[in-house]
């Protein structure tokens, strides 16, 4: 009989590290640490609930405020709670043409987070293969790329986005172009980091050796280890780009009148607030001030999450 016998095997909790911590891998033990914060959660749950009502905007609100011929001069500028001559109540009142400003608020989101995310999604293709391919090749590559990053985010983006849309001229897809040219730089600058510190590790050595294009090695390798920061950035970007489309929305240089977004809906309302109808500009810039705090506020936490070193 072996000496060792009667000793009984150790359990995960005894062998250097507790039991749940080794079974939590990968999302399980992400979201673990993401719930770990409630003031996170409390975020998620309303960028949750925010996407939701913007997705669904037809089902949820009273209201169709893009189609002008259910609008009526004759309810324009109601007190919140007041019913209008259809007997619908305006719960949060009405604009300066008749609409239901809740239902304008939920279809002003739509527009804003549809552009945010698709303006997003775009930089990030561009960017992502910008700076993977100056982290890749280097030398005079990695320089004629940076610099050109380096001179875009040397202008504030809001002029960079103002010359384009003054050129380009109004509509949507004139928006997701500009937001593009502003936010690709700051993807491009992230991953080329990320990639410059894995380019060095030895299984980017390996796959050399084995011959595969450097196509391969750039999507199939070396991007999915630079994943982490990416995914920070482009919730923080998409923010950006929410608060930006609002600011040129504002300025009248984003959507048409007869489709706003928030920032319109800030601006129609801005010269009543004088006149004591407040509500017009206060209830937009609310609803856009809650989805801008509170992608930001996921950002940061899984910002924390993937790099624990940042939290204090």
């Amino acid at each position: 009989m072996s000496l060792n016998s009667d000793i009984p095997p150790l359990s995960p909790a005894q062998d250097g590290e507790p039991a749940e911590y080794k079974e939590r891998t990968g999302f399980s033990k992400f979201a673990t640490d993401y719930v770990a914060s409630p003031i996170a959660v409390f975020a998620l749950v309303l960028c949750i609930i925010i996407v939701l009502a913007a997705v669904f905007a037809p089902f949820v609100t009273p209201q169709d405020p893009y189609d002008l011929m259910n609008l009526d001069l004759m309810d324009s500028r109601l007190e919140p709670g007041e019913i209008g001559m259809t007997g619908m109540t305006h719960w949060l009142g009405t604009d300066g043409q008749g609409r239901d400003l809740f239902s304008a608020i939920i279809y002003g989101l739509r527009i804003s987070l549809g552009v945010g995310v698709v303006a997003g999604i775009i930089a990030l293709t561009v960017g992502t293969t910008v700076g993977l391919t100056a982290a890749f090749f280097g030398g005079r590559v990695d320089t004629l790329i940076m610099r050109l990053v380096e001179f875009q985010l040397s202008f504030p983006a809001i002029l960079i986005a103002l010359i384009m849309l003054a050129v380009l001229g109004q509509g949507i897809d004139k928006i997701i172009i500009a937001l593009v040219a502003v936010q690709w730089a700051y993807f491009a600058r992230t991953i080329r980091s990320a990639a410059l510190a894995e380019r060095r590790r030895e299984y980017i050595d390996a796959v050399h050796c084995l011959g595969l294009s450097n196509r391969r090695i750039m999507f199939g390798h070396l991007m999915p280890n630079c994943i982490a920061p990416l995914i920070v950035v482009a919730t923080v970007q998409v923010a950006n780009a929410i608060a930006l489309e609002a600011t040129l929305s504002f300025l009248g240089l984003g959507m048409p009148v007869t489709q706003p977004s928030l920032g319109l809906l800030i601006a129609n309302g801005f010269d009543y607030v004088l006149s004591g109808r407040y509500w017009i500009s206060t209830y937009p810039g609310v609803a856009l001030l809650i989805t801008i705090v509170s992608i930001n506020l996921v950002g940061d936490r899984i910002r924390d999450v993937l790099n624990p070193r940042l939290e204090t």
